[in-house]
């Protein structure tokens, strides 16, 4: 039987194992429900965060309970059931607090996500401060420092589980079942106490109703994965009044495909992917690019390859198309739903993450075709950068032309839209001698060495390219002087050129998105800004260590991402391995301070304060070197050898410092991992939240990594200079 500190410390990696999971899922829900661009990520992860060190805080009373055991048990039951009743709640109640189909603001969704992570994160953060508490009656020195190292060897195991184990192959309520029932084995271990490590003059007589309790929920988990299809009700509570013909996870995200009126319907997170009868934008995405070249034979088409545009390209008598999907299950359903706009032999489907086959690919092609999301993410943002117009200049034929769309355009063009254009513009410009703007449906942006010609219905006729709505009517109606001449300018607004490491595009799209919303600075804002500030001015120096500790990790961690992202590509299970990496390199740093470092060494924790700041100085060095070394496509598996070490650097880092920091106070476990807990995570939440959405936009990597540099070194000089 295990010993009491034992069965303890697997608790706390249960609750690392679990809580990966149900954040890898929440975060999956939310994206789905509002919006997936990078102000959604970093709210839903800020807000994780955050309410987990509320929960933390809230959790500081543990010192008082005689039996923290006995709660901890409890607690396993509420973790358990949480998860999955919210992810019932957010996919039925999303449509009746909000408009159904319509965007919601930056303040609703802040509200929004916070609501459906309170539960869980509260129950989670007191979790972690009551299982310090509980352990240190049995190994009072070290006890957090354990916790801490138990619960992200959990969240290594969750991560890895989660990412190559569940992801791909079951739906998300049967995903949560199986961390809950975990969780739920474990409490259901600690309601038995091991009579060895009964304490002198305790009597740990545990009632055997929480164990009741534990084995009750996982028999009805058990039967209602048996007789019952959440994922398949609840989908149909989302969609009411279409046929749903397909649902599944694939590990990019959730996958719908439904049929309304004869229409398919593919939805992807949340948002419409590709729609039947779309001929229009089909045609457009098409012809405005082929119809410049004069013989095309090869044609590159990434991203759209199952919306039919693959087969309105082969009406120009072209030899071979390769169409890049990143996602392959999108492939796969797509064949089977819409194979007719795939069984062409001469249509070749490649599963890849589109850069990164421009980057390594052998092949010449006469047109490149962009059918990418706007840039509202960082990783979208790839597409729309000088390096990337570089890299898929190599591959083009000489005259070859490249063809994105940037917007929808209905005769008025916002100044937040006119930067967009503007900076699209001038970086294609940087590359290639001509560009021509075309504002159809969607404004689009043609670059190519060679002439290009805006008289796309002459040129359609004298081809005899069969057309269904980009016919002569409709391009006289959309390609009028005023149109023609507003785009034009619109794109000679001042704006910056768009670099991978400093993405000016995705910061003028940020913008558009927020313009849409009445969002002030309210008395709300307001309330939460002084109360951060007051709490960092009465930090003590350990905890504040933490915090700046944390903000470096979550903060660097993200711009590790987008540098990968940028420098080989977004492949699901590299993605995966470098957040494995960081887990890695955590657990093992907390280990080693456990383990080989004196405890009370002020200056020892000040000097890895210091190293932190070195790191992030560090780090645009480091990725201006790899963007460089990069370029050329037999470098790339060093590239990725040199992020991963990168990041098992950054994690043995601010694994180091909590545990440090945890031995130089000297107050009860509970009050301490509260307060440590709580700096971590609240660090963390603003680590994630500024740099995604606010410092990396505006100053580029850059300024993110010398604003956290200049953090941590005044974490640094704060702990050594300053007692208490």
């Amino acid at each position: 039987m295990l010993s009491e500190s034992r069965r303890l410390i697997l608790a706390a990696f249960a609750m690392g194992f679990s809580a990966v999971i149900v954040q890898l899922v929440l975060m999956r829900e939310l994206l789905c429900a509002f919006s997936g661009n990078e102000i959604m990520l970093g709210i839903a992860l800020g807000g994780w965060l955050l309410t987990t060190g509320i929960g933390s805080l809230l959790g500081r009373s543990a010192n008082r309970l005689r039996k923290p055991a006995i709660f901890l048990v409890a607690g396993f039951a509420l973790l358990a059931a949480l998860p999955i009743a919210q992810v019932f709640t957010l996919r039925v109640v999303r449509d009746i607090v909000f408009t159904r189909g319509a965007a919601v603001g930056v303040g609703e969704t802040v509200l929004a996500t916070l609501a459906i992570l309170l539960p869980y994160c509260i129950v989670s953060g007191c979790m972690l401060t009551l299982t310090c508490e509980a352990l240190a009656r049995y190994e009072s020195r070290r006890a957090i420092g354990r916790v801490y190292f138990a619960d992200s060897m959990g969240s290594i195991a969750g991560g890895i589980v989660f990412c190559f184990v569940l992801a791909g192959r079951l739906d998300h309520f049967m995903i949560l079942m199986i961390a809950s029932m975990f969780i739920l084995l474990v409490g259901w271990m600690l309601c038995f106490p091991s009579p060895a490590d009964q304490l002198p003059n305790q009597n740990d007589k545990r009632p055997m109703v929480p164990g009741a309790i534990l084995t009750a929920m996982v028999m009805i988990m058990i039967v209602v994965a048996v007789l019952t299809d959440p994922d398949a009700i609840t989908t149909r509570l989302q969609y009411p009044r279409q046929n749903i013909l397909y649902r599944g996870n694939s590990p990019y995200g959730r996958l719908v495909v439904t049929e309304t009126d004869a229409q398919l319907n593919f939805i992807l997170n949340g948002q419409p992917y590709v729609s039947t009868g779309n001929i229009e934008q089909v045609e457009e995405t098409a012809h405005y690019a082929m119809i410049q070249a004069s013989t095309p034979c090869k044609v590159l088409l990434v991203g759209g390859g199952i919306s039919g545009t693959a087969k309105e390209i082969l009406k120009y008598g072209i030899d071979e198309i390769t169409c890049v999907e990143l996602d392959p299950r999108i492939l796969d359903v797509g064949r089977g739903f819409l194979g007719g706009n795939l069984d062409d032999p001469r249509i070749r489907l490649v599963s890849n993450d589109g850069r990164l086959f421009i980057k390594t690919t052998d092949g010449k092609y006469d047109v490149v075709i962009i059918d990418a999301p706007e840039p509202a993410t960082l990783q979208a943002n790839r597409f729309y950068t000088d390096s990337f117009y570089r890299e898929v200049k190599r591959i083009l034929a000489p005259g070859g032309i490249l063809c994105f769309a940037l917007g929808d355009y209905a005769n008025y063009i916002s100044r937040e839209q006119a930067r967009m254009l503007s900076s699209a513009r001038r970086t294609l410009e940087t590359c290639y001698r001509n560009v021509l703007l075309i504002p159809g449906g969607r404004i689009f942006l043609l670059a190519s060495d060679a002439p290009l010609h805006s008289d796309i219905a002459r040129r359609l006729k004298e081809r005899k390219i069969p057309v269904v709505h980009v016919t002569h009517s409709y391009l006289d109606a959309m390609l009028t002087p005023d149109r023609i001449a507003e785009v034009q300018r619109a794109s000679n607004e001042s704006a910056e050129i768009n670099k991978d490491f400093s993405p000016a595009l995705y910061d003028y799209y940020l913008r558009r998105w927020v313009s849409q919303f009445k969002t002030q600075f309210g008395m709300l804002e307001g309330i939460l800004a002084i109360a951060l500030f007051t709490y960092l001015f009465l930090m003590r120096p350990a905890p504040f260590a933490v915090f700046a500790s944390g903000f470096a990790a979550s903060a660097l961690e993200i711009i590790l991402l987008l540098g990968f992202q940028v420098l080989y590509g977004c492949l699901y299970n590299q993605i995966g391995l470098v957040v494995t990496m960081f887990m890695t390199g955590l657990a093992a740093g907390s280990y080693y301070a456990n383990r080989r470092l004196s405890a009370g060494n002020r200056t020892l924790l000040g000097a890895m304060m210091f190293v932190m700041a070195g790191f992030s100085l560090a780090l645009p060095l480091i990725f201006v070197a790899l963007h460089r070394f990069g370029a050329a496509p037999e470098s790339l598996p060093a590239v990725r050898m040199t992020i991963n070490v990168l990041t098992l650097m950054l994690g043995g880092i601010a694994g180091v410092i909590f545990p440090l920091a945890s031995q130089l106070q000297g107050d009860g476990a509970a009050h301490v991992s509260s307060r440590l807990y709580t700096a971590d995570f609240i660090g963390a939440s603003l680590g994630a939240l500024l740099v995604s959405t606010l410092l990396i936009p505006l100053t580029g990597i850059t300024g993110a990594c010398a604003l956290t540099a200049l953090l941590n070194l005044a974490g640094g000089t704060f702990v050594i200079f300053r007692k208490g």
